[in-house]
């Protein structure tokens, strides 16, 4: 008999990765009736990470962003998941627990479905408490295994990992390769050795950029995995996901049970993704995230953070080049820049700690590593400015570093005078939803539907100000 395997848009991530930007609510509603009307997806992704935060840059409410977009697809019967980080909830800072606890109250609420729960740390002890508030909320708790490759990640560092998600409670583990850089053959081993665990529901998300993932998906499925995420294009390859009809063909071939593609529908779809890029979004991509690069193999940098990356290459290119003008040195190239930041990320990624490159502790790794070319390239030491954030990383304030800190990051530690923290982050964080409760109350705004606002305001506070100023503006004007 042929197993099967089901298939998730992972529409969110498809735009998160080519160019950190998503689709107005206008949009979102416009395209949901045509994906459906593909037939070939038990489960697409919604919202999560930087979804919320871009709704809130375009002057709009993501509450009900949230809402309009899950309502087709529950009404048809698609399972929709989101992505949640764990400690740092939606954003890129740690959210207090009660914050955290809401936040699934709201998105249940709201249509979603399943949370898709990563740390950035693989630390368990940031993952867990998702897995409770899930189920209190209602909804399935898919724990993730950030992937990775590095001498210390290994498969049985993974298989060990998902035993500790799945005797806490997971429903279903994602194999999360946000860079594309898991080999295959040992994620088919991680997949088996999850399976022999627990017949649990495995879903496999991954990134093309690197060259590995057709060949990575092949094997998962092989070893049992029940759930391939894909994009689509004009958003699919490069710096994002594999393409749904390659997926489909190569899995059909190997003698898997597939669902079929409506291709009517489909090119609806396509369409309508190029005319929202044509609108303003595809300002933001930079044609380079659309190939893919075995230079990514090295640094491991996720595809989500690829958009971004390009962008700041530009800015610190132009200050580089302005200090070399100064002293009548050669310029630099951008692509020998590139090369520079990815060595310098090589060199940096082991000696604070091997934390899994994906978001926010690939921006700390790829900012410091940044950070030290630019002061090399100007005649200065590394390590000369560490970001609080990522001292807050290096500190274990935010979870328990994969492995050890260099020497060189311990002394510069301690002559700073600065502590090691090794209790449960959570700890550092305290509640705080009573805090903004009090203030919405003294300001008159409404806590609105399920407390979904009362939440936007804990979890993004200076953007949900911004928004609310702006809205209190436009009132005011049509008064």
């Amino acid at each position: 008999m042929e197993r099967e395997v089901k298939f998730s848009l992972v529409f969110r991530d498809m735009w998160q990765s080519a160019g950190k930007y998503v689709p107005r609510v206008d949009q979102l509603v416009k395209v949901a009736p045509a994906i459906i009307e593909m037939g070939c997806f038990a489960r697409v992704e919604t919202n999560g990470g930087g979804f919320e935060q871009v709704n809130l840059l375009f002057g709009e409410n993501p509450n009900r962003a949230v809402r309009e977009w899950t309502k087709p697809f529950h009404e048809a019967g698609i399972q929709t998941h989101m992505l949640d980080r764990a400690l740092n909830g939606l954003r890129m800072s740690p959210v207090p627990a009660d914050v955290r606890k809401l936040f699934y109250k709201v998105k249940h609420a709201q249509g979603t479905d399943i949370t898709r729960t990563f740390c950035g740390l693989n630390d368990v002890r940031n993952i867990i408490p998702s897995i409770g508030y899930a189920h209190e909320a209602g909804m399935i708790s898919q724990c993730s295994l950030c992937i990775t490759f590095s001498p210390i990640h290994t498969v049985e560092y993974y298989v060990n990992m998902a035993r500790q998600l799945i005797e806490a409670g997971a429903d279903e583990i994602c194999i999360k390769d946000m860079a594309g850089i898991g080999r295959p053959v040992s994620l088919g081993k991680i997949v088996a050795g999850i399976k022999k665990i627990k017949n649990i529901p495995i879903q496999y998300h991954s990134h093309a950029g690197p060259g590995f993932n057709m060949a990575s998906i092949l094997e998962v499925c092989q070893a049992g995995c029940d759930y391939i995420d894909v994009g689509m294009e004009p958003l699919s390859w490069g710096t994002g996901h594999a393409d749904l009809i390659s997926v489909q063909a190569m899995l059909k071939d190997a003698g898997f049970k597939v669902p079929e593609i409506n291709m009517e529908a489909y090119m609806k779809v396509r369409s309508m993704i190029q005319e929202f890029m044509d609108d303003f979004l595809g300002l933001y991509i930079s044609p380079k995230n659309r190939l893919m690069n075995s230079l990514l193999i090295a640094p491991g940098l996720p595809g989500g953070m690829m958009g971004s990356l390009m962008a700041d290459l530009e800015t610190n290119l132009e200050s580089i080049n302005k200090y070399k003008a100064k002293r009548n040195l050669p310029f630099m190239t951008q692509d020998e820049l590139l090369i520079k930041l990815f060595n310098e990320v090589a060199y940096v990624w082991p000696r604070v700690g091997y934390p899994p490159l994906v978001t926010p502790f690939s921006q700390y790794v790829k900012n410091l590593a940044m950070m030290n070319v630019m002061a090399m390239e100007k005649g200065k030491e590394r390590w000369g400015m560490i970001a609080d954030d990522i001292w807050d990383m290096i500190l274990g304030k935010a979870g328990r570093l994969p492995g050890k800190l260099a020497p060189e990051i311990i002394e510069k530690a301690e002559r700073e005078g600065r502590k090691f923290f090794d209790g449960n982050p959570q700890d550092n964080y305290p509640d705080q939803l009573e805090k903004y409760r009090k203030m919405m109350l003294e300001k008159q705004w409404d806590k609105g539907q399920d407390d979904e606002e009362l939440f936007e305001y804990a979890m993004h506070p200076a953007q949900y100000e911004a928004i609310r100023a702006e809205d209190e503006k436009k009132t005011s004007w049509q008064m």
